[in-house]
């Protein structure tokens, strides 16, 4: 079986970093704001998904990233059942991440962003029929 999930998106809050009851072992909790694909027309909607990272994950995290932050999550799904105060039970899932990428320079915002800058799909192809490659090197 396979349970792998990479995403994209923004953190909605500061990153909270605490300290286990192991020593020199910390954990890092934050919500990132996905963008869910729509058809054309159809209103966009976001998912927001819960992670998890450990030391030294977590430290990173929690030192480099903040609220409106972009990065790129690898990790794994996992669900945990957990007791509420009224005594009633429930479920949460979480991505329990293995690598966390900053997609931003440091000390960037959404408001740095030039939208500007970024090419459009419209942009020049290249001539891609001059390639140079091995026969053995294509993956078909």
């Amino acid at each position: 079986m396979i349970n792998r999930i990479v995403l994209v998106g923004r953190l909605t809050r500061d990153p909270e970093v605490k300290s286990t009851a192991t020593p020199d072992r910390n954990v890092c909790n934050f919500t990132i704001a996905v963008d869910n694909r729509t058809k054309k027309g159809e209103e966009k909607t976001t998912s927001f998904i819960p992670c998890v990272a450990f030391t030294p994950t977590a430290e990173l995290v929690g030192q480099y990233l903040k609220k409106g932050s972009l990065a790129g999550v690898e990790g794994r799904l996992t669900q945990r059942n957990f007791t509420r105060q009224d005594g009633s039970k429930g479920t949460t899932y979480e991505v329990v991440c293995d690598n966390v990428q900053f997609l931003e320079p440091k000390g960037a915002s959404v408001d740095d962003v030039k939208f500007d800058d970024i090419p459009s799909q419209e942009s020049e192809v290249t001539n891609l029929d001059t390639l140079d490659l091995p026969d053995d090197d294509l993956p078909f």
